[in-house]
């Protein structure tokens, strides 16, 4: 009776459980996209177990099941990244994840990673201890040493900023001088007093038009408003409009515009959209009736295109190639988009040129430098400032970058923000999509520098390596070494090309192994018969090198046998037989002459008549026959 009490109350916890379980998969459906979360299991799983597994948040066995010990690395993940502790891995969280390649670390901890870090900070003269891949009171002091030499903050936790800049190349040795540097307030960077307001979700241009001056809506025959009355005060001030100031947009004001219009350069309609509200009350811009007309530039074609990924949390710039359609990678930029809460703008958006050098967020009393208008919602600009100072630059959101942290414009790093600000101009389309896989590949490798929270500025970094030399028909340095995840170096590019033209690899072709090659190299070998561990070994690497290793041989092509030519039957000659007149001598014997015989058809018969030369005394006649066999 008490086993079938607890039969019966273990089928209805089950039961009980099911409608949620059914409610979190439609709406998983719904969305478009799936959280991993406890209880669940699957391949999907497992990958996010090795990957917890590689950066040392998860000890236990890649089961595909998602449990308490799978939960709780997920969780300790999340407080590392400063994200919220749910325990679930949704979009941001496996975004993150799957691109990170350190945990933080302190006072206590232990693993390979552990026993790494120490083995960098030898090398660079902070560390002379054992080699134990515990991290107690030597390394804390030795962490602590790094961040005081490479301008952050000595907490003697291995954050991940410190981890970064520990195994890059920019990381300063112990006994290195100090290369970065303040700002320059006098450098190139522009007049900091320079401040424009605007809203993480309202316009400005930049320029010096009035407060009240600020473009809302497209003004044609027939608006009123005081907006109307802005334009037409507008006109008259510059010599173009003679009628009362009424407001109403009638013939008199779109003759006025018109006439605007044509004297700057643009098209002729009457018609007051954004584009001619900005040149209207742009005084640098703005020609009067008096000047001369400005000529309507030649249509150029637009240089760039530009994709904002939020997925990657990266912004592509694209050049155009030999036709003419934007395929070549000009630059790639990390950056922060909308939170989900304020999502960026999806869609594609023409830029109209209006840009800030400094902008106010009036709803959040925060500051950014080199904003570029995408739409009437959002913009780029660089990461937050707390005021107008270069040494005020929020550690928040610098840190952010790389995930979703803004209300909902595109955070830049300041160089990002400035290049775009100095480049892309009116007519280039900005695609907003989050449609685009994950890259961890382009994530990892568009991680930004570690900040110098001393200076508040990234610290310098070196120039980036040049791209590999890669040929299809080719081979990287020999010999193969094993490549596993965290390789870095041109076979990893050459490996990540060719799987590329083999259709296993869809990722950015970095250099750098991480999940998305791995996936790649697992997915290769299931087909090819080769045990699936996501590591390129030396059967993988000869595998993927195939047909260049042992290139097909040709089938020899046998030259064709020359038939002789057939002799062809000769030429029947045919000789006369001459008879002769009686009273003609034959100069010839009859039977010395050779007669000539040839096999032709049956019924074949020829008959030849020859006149010989006449005789001087009579003419001679003889008639000649040639006898063909049957």
């Amino acid at each position: 009776m008490k086993r079938f009490s607890a039969l019966i109350l273990t089928l209805l916890l089950v039961f009980a459980a099911l409608p949620q379980q059914a409610s979190f998969s439609a709406a998983a459906e719904e969305s478009g996209y799936a959280p991993m979360q406890y209880g669940i299991s699957g391949e999907n799983v497992a990958t996010i177990q090795e990957q917890l597994k590689a950066l040392g948040y998860y000890s236990g066995k890649v089961s595909g099941n998602f449990l308490d010990g799978t939960r709780a690395a997920v969780r300790q993940f999340q407080a590392d990244y400063n994200l919220k502790q749910t325990g679930i891995v949704d979009g941001e969280t496996e975004a993150l994840l799957m691109s990170a390649e350190y945990r933080s670390l302190t006072t206590g901890d232990e693993g390979a990673d552990v026993k790494r870090m120490q083995e960098y900070l030898q090398k660079l003269g902070y560390y002379n201890g054992k080699l134990s891949g515990s991290y107690l009171e030597g390394t804390t002091s030795a962490i602590k040493s790094f961040q005081d030499k490479n301008g952050l903050e000595g907490t003697g936790v291995a954050d991940i900023d410190t981890q970064r800049l520990l195994f890059s190349t920019s990381a300063i040795a112990k006994n290195a001088p100090s290369t970065t540097q303040s700002p320059n307030p006098n450098s190139d960077l522009g007049d900091i007093n320079d401040v424009v307001m605007a809203a993480d979700g309202a316009a400005s241009d930049g320029s010096t038009p009035a407060p009240d001056a600020e473009y809302t809506k497209k003004l044609s025959r027939g608006v009123k408003g005081e907006q109307v009355k802005l334009v037409q005060q507008r006109l008259t001030d510059l010599g173009y409009f003679s009628g009362p100031i009424s407001g109403n947009y009638m013939n008199k004001t779109v003759e006025a515009m018109k006439q605007f219009q044509i004297n700057n350069g643009l098209t002729a309609d009457g018609v007051t959209d954004e584009d001619t509200w900005t040149i209207l009350f742009d005084e640098t811009q703005a020609l009067n009736a008096s000047a001369s007309p400005r000529p309507t530039p030649e249509p150029t074609p637009i240089p760039y295109a530009m994709t904002v990924d939020v997925n990657n949390q990266a912004v592509i710039v694209y050049g155009l190639d030999d036709q003419g359609t934007y395929t070549n990678v000009i630059r790639r930029m990390v950056c922060s988009t909308g939170m989900v809460s304020t999502p960026s703008d999806v869609g594609v958006w023409t830029i109209n040129g209006r840009r800030a050098r400094w902008c106010f967020f009036s709803l959040y009393g925060s500051y950014a430098q080199y904003w570029t208008r995408i739409n009437s919602n959002i913009a780029f600009h660089s990461v937050i400032y707390n005021q107008v100072d270069y040494n005020a630059l929020s550690t928040k959101s610098y840190n952010l970058l790389g995930s979703r942290a803004s209300h909902g414009c595109i955070r830049l790093l300041v160089s990002d923000a400035k290049w775009v600000y100095e480049n892309i101009d009116e007519g280039v389309q900005v695609t907003v999509t989050e449609d685009l896989p994950l890259d961890p590949e382009l994530r990892a490798a568009l991680k930004p520098p570690a900040l110098n929270k001393k200076t508040k500025s990234p610290v310098q970094t070196p120039e980036p390596t040049a791209t590999p030399a890669y040929s299809s028909t080719g081979l990287p340095s020999q010999p193969f070494r094993q490549l596993t995840r965290n390789s870095e170096g041109a076979d990893v590019f050459w490996l990540q090309m060719k799987l590329k033209e083999m259709g296993y690899y869809n990722g950015t072709v970095t250099g750098q192994f991480l999940t998305g090659t791995f996936k790649a190299v697992k997915a290769f070998q299931r087909d090819h018969s080769i045990y699936p561990s996501g590591e390129a070994n030396l059967k993988t690497l000869q595998a993927v090198y195939a047909d260049v290793l042992t290139p097909a041989t040709p089938t020899p092509t046998v030259a064709p046998i020359a038939t002789p030519a057939p002799t062809p039957a000769p030429t029947a000659t045919l000789t006369p037989t001459v008879k002769p007149s009686p009273t003609l001598k034959p100069t010839t014997t009859p039977s010395a002459l050779p007669t000539a015989t040839t096999t032709v058809s049956a019924t074949a018969k020829a008959t030849a008549t020859v006149t010989p030369k006449p005789a001087t005394t009579a003419t001679a006649k003889a008639t000649a026959t040639a006898t063909v066999a049957p």
